[in-house]
C-alpha cells in the first residue's frame, strides 16, 4: 500500500480515518463483485442463453440485496437493477406479461 499524507492530527481522526479506508476497500470489492455478476446476467441475456441468465440472475439479485442490506448500494437503487435484470430475463423466456 502507498503511504498517503497523514491528513488528521488528533488520536480519534486518525482511527476514523483508517477506519474509513477499511470500508471504502471493502466496498469497492463489494460493488465490483456486483458489476461482475450482473455483467454476466446481461451477457446470457445478450446470448440467449435462458439457462444461465436464469442461474446468474439468482446470483446477482442475492449480491445486489447483501450490498443494500450492508449499505454499500441504497436499496431503491438495488431494488431498480433487480428489477430490470429480471424483466429481461423474463423477456427472453417469453413469461413476461
Amino acid at each position: 500500500m502507498v503511504s498517503e499524507p497523514v491528513v488528521a492530527n488528533h488520536k480519534s481522526a486518525l482511527k476514523r480515518h483508517r477506519q474509513s479506508e477499511r470500508r471504502r476497500v471493502r466496498n469497492h470489492a463489494i460493488k465490483t463483485r456486483v458489476r461482475h455478476l450482473v455483467r454476466e446476467v446481461r451477457a446470457a441475456v445478450q446470448a440467449k442463453d435462458v439457462p444461465a441468465a436464469t442461474a446468474t440472475l439468482g446470483a446477482a439479485s442475492k449480491a445486489l440485496a447483501k450490498a443494500a442490506s450492508k449499505g454499500v448500494l441504497h436499496r431503491n437503487n438495488a431494488s431498480r437493477r433487480i428489477a430490470r435484470l429480471a424483466h429481461a430475463v423474463e423477456q427472453l423466456t417469453g413469461t413476461a406479461s
